[in-house]
């Protein structure tokens, strides 16, 4: 799959997952899905990862985050060109990377919030309220690590 098309079926992804969870959960009202483990939590995050800058307001906010959605793009867009087309696993790395950034995007742009509710525990120990594009980003940047890893060692694999 090129990278378009893994950063559409991202985006797609994500999106379904916030429109279903908008219309079938109440805000801030978490539903059991594992109990201890895994719940859906739907909440309205106007920041970043773990609420940075979640209190600046909206003037400011949002033409930053537009910023920097459109310069990652240029950066993704750019690496991208100096990647063999063999790296299949690289460019699928990128374009989830690509696919989440612009899932978030939407949401600010259209929400000026983004619907998070993927809520993870462990018994009484709670991680940040996420969603898809935040998962897509953080498996697609941990691919790019692991390729580069990888690659400065003797056992690396070759079509990383």
């Amino acid at each position: 799959m090129s990278l378009r098309g893994v950063s559409l079926a991202a985006v797609l992804l994500d999106q379904v997952t916030k429109f279903l969870i908008v219309k079938y959960c109440k805000l801030g009202i978490s539903v059991t899905v594992l109990r201890e483990y895994f719940y859906l939590t739907y909440i309205q995050n106007p920041g970043a990862a773990f609420g940075f800058m979640a209190d600046m307001p909206a003037y400011v906010r949002i033409p930053f985050f537009i910023l920097i959605t459109v310069g990652a793009g240029l950066i993704v867009y750019a690496y991208q060109r100096f990647i063999p087309r063999e790296r299949k696993l690289h460019r699928f790395a990128l374009g989830l990377i690509w696919g989440g950034a612009m899932g978030n995007f939407i949401d600010r742009v259209f929400y000026r919030k983004v619907v998070d509710f993927i809520d993870v525990r462990y018994h009484q120990h709670q991680w940040y309220v996420f969603n898809v594009a935040d998962s897509c980003i953080t498996v697609g940047l941990t691919l790019l690590v692991l390729g580069y890893l990888w690659g400065k060692g003797s056992r690396s694999p070759e079509r990383f």
